[in-house]
């Protein structure tokens, strides 16, 4: 029963593939740096890698928000996000899985009578503000220093090309595994909870209970990411502004770099080190944060290029993203509540949650958790030698087509 909860949080992640990640790559694959299928590849792989290896920073935060005290409510909670982010989806709009699950979050805390934690619901919602903020500093700054440098090395254009073609793949893998790190807290955060599994002991390495569904929702985010990113990546990457090779280089990794920034623990203490302010470990939506890059690009540019259009019908979707997806979460737990008679959790007492049911680890759900673990690395590693030997036809055949194209010429 526990497994089947589980789906919701795995259709939130597959939703933040098919949105937030595919992001990571709009930007090169819109100005036709890069083919969708490598992109695909490379953000899924990095994207996993980011998840389980520095997944946990952002997590606390959330639980900080609410604390959903209920495998029921974890349930209903991840689904709400879910169908909201689908749904702008299906619109074209690129909105915040962030966004989604704290409204979701408020939702509950609101059905069950939990006071919303005021501290850090502002610290969420000042990286609403900071995160495009920061892309747009950090793109300007980027684009200055690149343009600089391109006019100091002299370098022949087309060897120019090729070096950025390389870089945004670089980036690029650096931007979808700060996004692993960052956002997977959105997708199984309010699970954590509801879940003691035993480790898994892969030989090379071992998996915690958290780090399980870090993984399993990564690969959620990978699925995602292949299957229904393509039109949202068109969305940023062309539709805002034509973006130069360099511009969209500069918009992967400054979008790399405020992730990073908001979801490095290590970072953060060594600030802390330096006698400065902690970095808050907080969620933060890629799709922000590459969509302030992009308009600091083109403001610094003259903002002639810019189309307002889509950024006003993409400020829509984020200021409705929560809403929905707090009323929504509302009305679901009711209807799980009293229809199904499902436990969704209730009024914490004081400032200690009530202890969730049933939270020991169980033998027999560990051992369906971990040949489920297995399978579904089998089958990742299986679908990207799928991708790559259909990308090594395409080049191949292309190159033939060349090849008779010339020999047709003489």
């Amino acid at each position: 029963m526990i497994i089947l909860f589980l789906t919701s949080g795995l259709l939130l992640g597959w939703s933040l593939g098919a949105n937030d990640a595919a992001n990571v790559f709009g930007s090169a694959v819109g100005s036709k740096m890069l083919s969708f299928r490598k992109a695909a590849i490379i953000a899924s792989v990095f994207v996993i890698i980011g998840a389980v290896v520095q997944g946990a920073g952002a997590s606390d935060t959330l639980g900080r928000l609410g604390s959903v005290n209920a495998i029921g409510g974890s349930f209903t909670v991840a689904l709400a996000a879910a169908i909201v982010v689908y749904m702008m989806t299906k619109f074209s709009l690129p909105v915040s899985t962030t966004q989604a699950i704290v409204g979701a979050i408020i939702g509950w805390n609101l059905f069950t009578g939990n006071p919303t934690d005021a501290g850090t619901l502002t610290r969420i919602l000042s990286t609403w503000v900071s995160g495009p903020v920061l892309g747009a500093v950090f793109a300007v700054i980027l684009y200055i220093l690149l343009k600089a440098l391109k006019r100091k090395s002299a370098i022949h254009l087309v060897r120019f090309e090729s070096w950025i073609r390389t870089g945004l793949i670089i980036v690029g893998a650096f931007g979808a595994y700060s996004l692993g790190a960052n956002n997977i807290a959105n997708v199984m955060g309010v699970f954590i909870p509801a879940f003691d599994l035993h480790p898994l002991d892969l030989k090379l390495f071992s998996l915690s209970s958290q780090q399980q569904l870090f993984l399993i929702g990564s690969l959620a985010i990978a699925a995602g990411i292949i299957t229904y990113s393509h039109r949202v990546m068109q969305q940023v990457g062309n539709n805002i502004m034509e973006l130069s090779s360099e511009s969209a280089f500069v918009v992967v990794l400054s979008q790399a770099l405020v992730l990073f920034i908001f979801s490095s623990s290590a970072l953060s203490a060594l600030v802390q080190k330096a006698g400065l302010p902690p970095i808050p470990m907080v969620p933060v939506s890629s799709t922000q944060v590459v969509i302030g890059s992009i308009i600091g690009i083109g403001l610094y540019r003259g903002a002639r290029n810019i189309n307002f259009r889509v950024i006003g019908d993409i400020a829509a979707g984020w200021v409705l993203t929560p809403l929905i997806a707090g009323i929504l979460t509302f009305f679901s737990l009711f209807f799980v509540k009293n229809i199904f008679g499902i436990d969704v959790g209730s009024k914490t007492i004081g400032t200690s949650p009530v202890s969730l049911p049933s939270t020991e680890a169980d033998p027999r759900i560990s051992e369906i958790m971990q040949y489920l673990i297995l399978g579904l690395i089998v089958v990742g590693l299986i679908a990207i030698l799928f991708y790559y030997l259909l990308e090594r036809k395409k080049n191949t055949e292309l190159k033939k087509s060349e090849e008779k194209f010339w020999k047709n010429m003489k």
